[in-house]
Formats: structure tokens, C-alpha cells, sequence
């Protein structure tokens, strides 16, 4: 078999097609892409639960029954009708004194009830306040969804409705945890109103953080998708009241930084650390009810820090 034959003149020789430059930024703007559809279905699925992961009522269970109610010596059920129908229940215990020294309005934290709160309760009750313990929706025998304005509308109806039947003086409002933002939004609603209502004496708050929205960022997310940010650094900054900051130098649920920054904010705030954690029941112990018997005198005589 004969050789082709040459082809005149020099030989070229072809290099390889070099790789095109735009197959490696293809990659990564799919690449990007991807993670930033995964970002988004994340922020989008914390919004839609994130009412569930904040309120828990079922951790709550479903409260004592009604008999067991009925038992307890002294104990008012009262049931407001909310502008939208929905009837939201309160428990008030009347002060041992009369008359009383005021009204001591108590806000449980997010796994609770009004029912855990009847200790402290008499606890105010012995201060010579009577207690309202106003239930959150969806809570207990109270039906109905949760949300910040809502549980912020229902307590100010519910402390309406109580005054309408007390001779309370005083109106202090205590809060544990999540209580501590609701009691906060609640006293910056009636210092807001105050020719038609009367202003908080004092704020005890117990675990409190600066707001629900602070946790953003913990979970990937920013601020402004959380619906319910109950932002009591904002409204202690604005309210000229005393606040008596009661926080548990081991709490792993809301850290004490919380309490130490907003005692920084609050024109008229006092901190007391205490030993323990965020469920430990620091409420249980006599430092902290002396720390509460202190500021209540001190807020009765005007005194300022």
C-alpha cells in the first residue's frame, strides 16, 4: 500500500481548543444560585412557622380543670369579649387588704398558663395588690391564635375590665420570659393613652430580652421576618417607669446579657442576678420576692436611681 503522498509547503500543527472561560462561571453562578433558593425557602419557611416555635401552648398542656378551679379558695374567673368576638379568659385574686394597695397584672412565659402563675400571685396578693392573670389565645381554655397585637389588645381589656370592678390604686405589671415583652408593649400602649388610663408604677420583669427579633440571627435569618418582635429594648427606652430586672445569672434560654442591656436602656431600671437558670424557678426564692417587696416600696415613694 502506497504512502499518501505529502502535502506541499510546511505542516501546521493545530493546539487543543482551549476550555472556554465562561464553563467555570457557569458553574458558579449555578452553584450560587442554588444556595440562594436554598436561603430564601429557609427564611420563607421560618416565616411561616416561626408563630409556632414562639408560642407553645401545647408544651402548656390544657390547664386545671374546672372543678379543680373551683376549689381554689377565693380564685375569679372573668371572660372579656375581645372587639372580634373572641372571649379570652383572665383569673384575678383579690388582695388580702382592704383597700388595696393596687393591681398587679402577671404575664406567664411561652410554655405556661395563667394557672402556673396563682403562686406568684398570692405572693402579690400578701403585697396587699390583687393579681390579674390574663390568658393568652390559643392558650389554655382560651381559644383563638397568638400574636403580639393581639395578646397586647386582649391584656389591655382584660386590665380594663378588671378595674371595673376593683378600687385598685397602683398598677404594676409582671412579667416572666415572653411576659416580659408583652408587659413591656403593654405599658408602652397605656403610657401612650395615659389621660384615659392609669401608668404603671413599676415593671417587674423576670428573664426578660431585649426582643424576639434579636434571636433573628441565630437562625440565619434577618430581623425584619419576624412578625412578632416584641422589641422591649425600644419601649423601655421610651417609658419613664420604674423596672425591677430579675435575671438568672445561668439562663441558657435568654442569656443575662439580655437583662444587663436593658437595664443599660431603662432610665429607671434595677438589676438583680441570681443564681440559677431560665427554668429553675428563681421566683421560688426569697431573694427574689425580696427584691420585688424593695422596688415595690421604693416605686410607691417616688423614688428615683
Amino acid at each position: 500500500m502506497m504512502p499518501e503522498p505529502m502535502p506541499n509547503g510546511p505542516q501546521q500543527v493545530h493546539a487543543p481548543a482551549a476550555p472556554s472561560p465562561t464553563a467555570p462561571r457557569g458553574v458558579l453562578v449555578r452553584g450560587l444560585r442554588t444556595v440562594l433558593l436554598g436561603y430564601l425557602l429557609w427564611c420563607a419557611a421560618l416565616f411561616a412557622l416561626q408563630r409556632s416555635m414562639l408560642y407553645l401552648p401545647d408544651l402548656a398542656g390544657r390547664g386545671l380543670s374546672d372543678a379543680e378551679l373551683a376549689a381554689i379558695e377565693g380564685l375569679e374567673r372573668r371572660w372579656v369579649t375581645q372587639d372580634d368576638g373572641v372571649k379570652t379568659e383572665s383569673f384575678l385574686l383579690r388582695a388580702e387588704s382592704s383597700p388595696a394597695r393596687g393591681l398587679a397584672v402577671l404575664f406567664h412565659g411561652n410554655g405556661e398558663l395563667i394557672d402556673d402563675g396563682l403562686e406568684d400571685a398570692r405572693r402579690w396578693n400578701e403585697l396587699g395588690f390583687h393579681a390579674l392573670l390574663p390568658e393568652y389565645r390559643g392558650y389554655g381554655r382560651t381559644p383563638g391564635a397568638p400574636s403580639e397585637k393581639r395578646i397586647v389588645d386582649d391584656a389591655l381589656a382584660a386590665i380594663a375590665d378588671a378595674r371595673g370592678v376593683l378600687d385598685a390604686g397602683e398598677l404594676v405589671l409582671h412579667g416572666r420570659s415572653l411576659g416580659t415583652g408583652v408587659a413591656a408593649q403593654v405599658a408602652l400602649r397605656i403610657g401612650e393613652a395615659a389621660t384615659t388610663r392609669p401608668v404603671p408604677s413599676l415593671l417587674v420583669f423576670e428573664s426578660p430580652f431585649t426582643s424576639i427579633a434579636s434571636f433573628a440571627w441565630g437562625y440565619g435569618v434577618p430581623q425584619f421576618i419576624v412578625r412578632d418582635a416584641f422589641r422591649t429594648d425600644e419601649a423601655l427606652a421610651k417609658l419613664d417607669v420604674p423596672v425591677l430586672i430579675l435575671h438568672a445569672r445561668s439562663d441558657t434560654v435568654v442569656p443575662i446579657a439580655h437583662g444587663r442591656t436593658l437595664a443599660a436602656l431603662a432610665p429607671r431600671a434595677t438589676l438583680v442576678e441570681l443564681d440559677g437558670d431560665h427554668n429553675s424557678g428563681i421566683s421560688l426564692t426569697r431573694p427574689y420576692w425580696d427584691a420585688v417587696a424593695k422596688a415595690v416600696e421604693s416605686s410607691s415613694r417616688g423614688d428615683r436611681p
